[in-house]
């Protein structure tokens, strides 16, 4: 009798598998009214059922400009419209803390945002996927996926005092990259588990995200009935399911780390940059913003002042969590030391709200990215860390160890360093009628559409986002770029959030095909969902050289670079309707 993983019990079937299935949970935030429209353009009057429906207004809370205001209004108006009843509006929280209010064991939960996977801390299997496709739920209620291979981590021990459930999740990150879990599901096993509370999972689990994984899931555990105060079953893995890899961890080995400039695997332990000037500092977002991390800095900072000159936001994840650390003293603490204390929202993560840095400034922050403009700024540099090294490092202006006494470690896996490069300009990488990025790795979605963008441009207006498509990574794209163009690239193309802009903008510059070595799982999704063709062939990218002549045939699955040969596999029936549609919206006008 077969053994099941977590996400086969999920879906029925085993790893690989395409299947349908309707989600129990379908969230969206300030990007709800870009999927009305779209929405409305697959011919949708009424969604399929509003029960489903998660909406909340986080990312601009509360709206800095008529134009986003006027979006939130519109949200507000959909929701009423649509008789969508889970709804929260400006302030009451980031949409990923909210959804601890829904989330339950055994639930399959999908989000238009890529930390959804945030949900896995409550036994739910939880991913992201884009507007397009999100838009489709809303008519169809369901929506297809590929059964991921599974990665278990089995962890023993304790953390240390200093060391935070942030500090695990970077360091798991760097032991496999950030690419290292590509659309795999990450299951967390071993004693060690029942040391980590809820807040700690949901940090975990939000950082699956970061190392391309489709969810990462705890088990229905004592600690999860705790937090339901009930007793609860959920869905686990069978003893003798087959894994894709397997991890063991000791939680007392880990040490405080951070993830420096420009990636998040770009792992290094806390003593060896340590000394790092630091000008700004950020606690809160969906990754680290709870009750537990707003303590854990206020007990750094009581009775201290931040050095001059810094400037330190901190960000509440709910009004909930706001109005507790007020009763517990926490805000007067935080304030007395010199923070500012921030309304509940996304807005500084991603560059669209307060607490944008200044040009050549180096940010410490709680958060989950740090590509380059990831905050809003290209010229700013940001480091990721735990809410107590932020807070420590807030203090003294430089990089501190939270710990009272530090170490000399080094963080012990070495990573060769993601290949990242920006474009300048008067370059070019077109010759012909190719883009030729192969030697650029994790090419994200700031790089290819900026975040501070993405709410003034909506998704469904393909010409306003042309101009901006690469605009920060290489200027001389949207310039240049023609219908039948190939783009070639490297390793975990599209990783980053889960905006669509840029698959949007390639598919309506009439980019022929897409070829890379490896992609991110949303973006993949997403590239069907425009129509755009993405093939998956590192062979055929390490070939290519400046110059080659490249060509390839849907139809033979092949690729020609040069006098080099090589085959693809055709997508799956069901995919393929979709890009013969050019795109979801076609297809679903279509059935």
């Amino acid at each position: 009798m077969k053994q099941f993983t977590f996400a086969e019990k999920i879906f029925n079937a085993s790893a690989g598998t395409i299947v349908f299935a309707k989600p129990d949970i379908i969230l969206s935030h300030d990007n709800t009214s870009s999927i009305f429209k779209t929405f409305c353009n697959m011919g949708g009057q009424k969604v399929s059922d509003p029960g489903q429906m998660l909406v909340v207004l986080d990312h601009n809370a509360p709206p800095a400009d008529a134009k986003l205001a006027t979006q939130y209004q519109d949200i507000r108006n959909i929701v009423k419209q649509q008789g969508i009843n889970k709804f929260y509006d400006s302030g009451k929280g980031i949409c990923h803390q909210i959804m601890s209010y829904h989330a339950e064991p055994g639930m399959l939960i999908v989000g238009s945002d890529s930390h959804t996977s945030t949900a896995g801390a409550f036994n739910a299997f939880a991913a992201g996927i884009d507007r397009t496709e999100s838009a489709g739920i809303w008519k169809r209620g369901e929506t297809w996926f590929r059964v991921p291979e599974s990665i278990k981590i089995a962890i023993t021990g304790q953390l240390q005092e200093g060391v935070s459930a942030k500090d695990l999740a970077l360091w798991i990150i760097g032991m496999i990259g950030s690419d290292g879990a590509n659309y795999m599901s990450i299951e967390y096993h071993g004693d060690g588990v029942k040391s980590l509370n809820i807040s700690d999972r949901m940090t975990i689990a939000n950082l699956a995200s970061e190392m391309g994984a489709k969810n990462a899931v705890f088990p229905a555990d004592q600690v999860l009935s705790e937090f339901f105060r009930k007793d609860i079953k959920g869905v686990w893995a069978d003893p003798g399911a087959k894994y894709f890899k397997e991890i063991s961890l000791s939680l007392n080995e880990i040490f405080p780390v951070v993830a420096a400039p420009h990636n998040v695997d770009n792992i290094k332990s806390v003593h060896e940059v340590s000394g790092t000037v630091v000008n700004e500092g950020l606690i809160g977002t969906c990754t680290n913003g709870r009750i537990e991390d707003l303590r854990v800095a206020a007990h750094i900072l009581k009775g201290k002042t931040i050095r001059e000159g810094f400037q330190l936001s901190i960000i509440p994840a709910s009004r909930e969590i706001f109005l507790q650390a007020i009763e517990e003293g926490i805000i007067s603490t935080l304030l007395q030391s010199g923070a500012n204390v921030l309304t509940p929202s996304c807005g500084p993560c991603l560059g669209t709200g307060q607490g944008i840095p200044a040009n050549g400034h180096t940010v410490i922050s709680t958060a989950n990215r740090n590509f380059p403009g990831r905050m809003g700024n290209k010229e700013a540099s940001i480091y990721l860390a735990s809410p107590a090294t932020v807070a420590m490092s807030a203090l003294n202006g430089v990089i501190t160890d939270p710990r009272e006494k530090a170490g000399n470690e080094k963080f012990p896996y070495s990573q060769a360093q993601s290949k990242t490069s920006e474009i300048r300009a008067g370059e070019t990488r077109k010759s012909g009628n190719v883009w030729n990025y192969s030697d650029v790795d994790n090419l994200n979605t700031d790089q290819m559409f900026a975040g501070k963008h993405t709410y003034n441009v909506l998704s469904t207006d393909p010409d306003a986002i042309l101009p901006l498509l690469f605009a920060d990574f290489d200027p001389s794209f949207s310039r240049s770029v023609t219908k039948g163009d190939i783009l070639i690239a490297g390793d975990n193309f599209g990783c980053g959030s889960s905006r669509e802009h840029p698959s949007v903008g390639l598919a309506h510059a009439g980019i022929k095909a897409v070829i890379v070595k490896s992609v991110n799982r949303i973006f993949y999704r997403s590239s069907i969902n425009q129509g755009l063709a993405l093939i998956v062939h590192k062979e055929a990218v390490e070939s290519y050289n400046q110059g080659d002549n490249v060509d390839l045939s849907f139809e033979k699955g092949e690729i020609i670079i040069g006098e080099h040969k090589f085959s693809f596999e055709p997508l799956p029936d069901k995919l393929k309707q979709i890009i013969d549609k050019k795109g979801l919206v076609n297809y679903m006008k279509s059935i």
